[in-house]
C-alpha cells in the first residue's frame, strides 16, 4: 500500500485532490486495509498508537530515518478443512501488507519505545532536547 503521510490536509471534496492522489484512487476508495493511527504530540514526545489487528508482532516491521517514522504490517494466513479422511474440502490464503508513514521532526531515536498487545501498536517516541539538537552543529572558523 502506498505510503499516506498523515500530517497531510485531506479534503475529498476537492477536486485538485483528486488529480493528486490519483495513483492511490484504488487504494483510497476501495481498500479498507488501512493501518488506523493516532498521534499525539505532547512538550517532550509523540504518541503513537496504530490498529494492526490479526498481524503477529514478529510481522511488524518499525524503523525511523530521515525525521520519517514508517510502520510495515505483513500478515499471511492459510487455513485448511479436511474430512474424516484427510481430503481437502476448502483451502483458502489471505494475506495483509501495510504500510504508513508519518513526519515526526527531531524524535531521540535511541529512547524510542514500542508495545504490541490486542492488536494496537503502541510507540513512544521522545523528542530530543536542545542539547542533543544542537549536537550536530558544526562552527565556522
Amino acid at each position: 500500500m502506498t505510503n499516506l503521510l498523515a500530517n497531510r490536509n485531506i479534503n475529498d471534496m476537492d477536486p485538485m485532490n483528486f488529480f493528486n492522489d490519483f495513483g492511490n484512487f484504488g487504494q483510497k476508495f476501495f481498500n479498507d486495509d488501512e493501518m488506523k493511527t493516532d498521534i499525539k504530540e505532547n512538550d517532550k514526545d509523540y504518541e503513537v498508537s496504530a490498529e494492526l489487528p490479526g498481524f503477529k508482532k514478529d510481522g511488524i516491521h518499525i524503523d525511523y530515518r530521515d525525521n520519517t517514522l514508517r510502520i510495515n504490517a505483513v500478515h499471511n494466513l492459510d487455513k485448511e478443512d479436511k474430512d474424516e479422511k484427510g481430503r481437502v474440502l476448502r483451502q483458502e490464503r489471505s494475506s495483509s501488507n501495510v504500510t504508513r508513514s508519518f513526519y515526526l521532526p527531531g524524535v531521540d531515536q535511541d529512547n524510542v519505545k514500542a508495545t504490541y498487545d490486542g492488536g494496537i501498536l503502541k510507540l513512544t517516541l521522545p523528542k530530543m532536547t536542545e542539547d542533543q539538537q544542537d549536537s550536530h552543529h558544526i562552527s565556522i572558523d
